[in-house]
């Protein structure tokens, strides 16, 4: 039996895409909000990130548009520059991150979750090795490029699911 290496990041991403949306279930706007630290991420913050990373990413991979830009920026109503994805963010900025309706996460969630099922269908059959992003020395083909991705998207969702275990445990 072959196995098409979009078969297997798929099912990486598959991973992450169901996951999130279950570490949010059952947590409260104090839970979503909750930092271990005053330099630490929270469960609100990461998911927000996970999404806007993979959406940020992959949309460029096929010509698609980022969901971000469908709606969710304004109904996320953030402090952060409309292409903010959280890469470089202060603490501070975090802080300023009060987005606390599970709901609303899970939504963009699910929409980038339908993304990502787009671009991963655009990308069978294609080469994988081409270069889709000049800008990095070596040049980012993208195979590393969806690699990249899930692999920051599944350390993000670990970190989350931390925080999940101390704030659910700290009461």
């Amino acid at each position: 039996m072959s196995i098409d290496a979009i078969d297997i990041i798929t099912d990486a991403f598959e991973r992450v895409l169901e996951g999130l949306p279950t570490a949010l279930q059952g947590l409260d706007r104090d839970q979503l909000l909750w930092r271990p630290g005053p330099q630490a991420n929270h469960i609100a913050w990461l998911s927000w990130h996970i999404d806007r990373c993979i959406d940020t990413q992959l949309a460029p991979l096929d010509g698609h548009q980022q969901v971000w830009s469908q709606g969710w920026r304004e109904r996320f109503a953030l402090p952060y520059p409309p292409e903010a994805m959280g890469y470089g963010q202060s603490p501070a900025d975090v802080g300023d991150f009060t987005v606390s309706d599970p709901e609303l996460l899970i939504g963009y969630h699910r929409s980038v979750s339908a993304l990502v099922h787009e671009v991963l269908n655009a990308e069978r059959g294609k080469d994988l090795a081409r270069v889709v992003d000049e800008r990095w020395d070596p040049p980012v083909t993208a195979a590393v490029r969806l690699v990249s991705v899930v692999d920051d998207a599944s350390q993000h969702l670990g970190q989350l699911a931390y925080v999940k275990g101390l704030v659910t445990t700290a009461r």
